[in-house]
């Protein structure tokens, strides 16, 4: 029989997270947050990029970015008919890269990363990240990120990318996934970027906060 408290996962779990808090570059979230203030103040667009989990999260933190600081942001993962259609003529290596030249991508806007590895081509993870940037590259774009451990090919190219610091080899996704979250929560309530409140802040009297 299993003695070991149940809890201990969790508390180790949650201590780690506590560790990346604490190592976590937040000058260099600082830094993000202006990036985008001037991006938003160029007219440019943020294009968010990622592949698994990280796609989900760009779902929604084009909806942050937009809703909350007023950036126009846009995700190819968020229409299924486009990216599975690339997928099925041209391969899902193609997926991002063509989507930013329908865009006009161009010198304005920016592409954001959301990705644990961050695309490396010699490992065949995340070509279809690595075609992007390289599209991203020739236009002109600035190029941000948060990913994980080496932060592969975005790490190697981008202007300003945030590494998940690893405290757990065996974590390294889920934290860097869960972080990706934390550091672009961090920036639509920056006070660079915020220009909408949130509901529960606007509808709570402070009293009962």
């Amino acid at each position: 029989m299993n003695t070991e408290p149940s809890f201990s996962h969790a508390r180790a779990y949650l201590m780690e997270a506590g560790e990346i808090c604490l190592q976590i570059d937040h000058d260099l979230i600082d830094r993000l947050a202006g990036e985008l203030a001037a991006l938003r103040a160029r007219g440019g667009r943020l294009f968010l990029l990622g592949v698994g989990g990280s796609a989900a999260n760009c779902s929604h933190a084009v909806n942050d970015f937009r809703k909350l600081c007023g950036i126009e942001a846009y995700t190819p993962v968020d229409n299924v008919a486009e990216l599975t259609a690339r997928t099925n003529d041209e391969g899902w290596d193609t997926v991002f890269g063509p989507w930013l030249e329908v865009s006009q991508a161009n010198d304005r806007d920016a592409v954001f990363v959301l990705s644990v590895g961050g695309g490396d081509i010699e490992r065949n993870v995340s070509v279809n990240l690595v075609r992007g940037l390289d599209e991203a590259k020739r236009r002109g774009l600035r190029i941000y990120g948060v990913v994980g451990r080496e932060g592969g090919y975005t790490k190697q190219i981008g202007h300003v990318v945030v590494v998940v610091p690893t405290v757990n080899f065996r974590h390294v996704t889920p934290h860097t996934e869960a972080f990706q979250a934390v550091v672009w929560h961090c920036l639509v309530c920056h006070p660079q970027l915020q220009i909408a409140a949130t509901k529960w802040e606007r509808t709570v009297p402070e009293a009962k906060r």
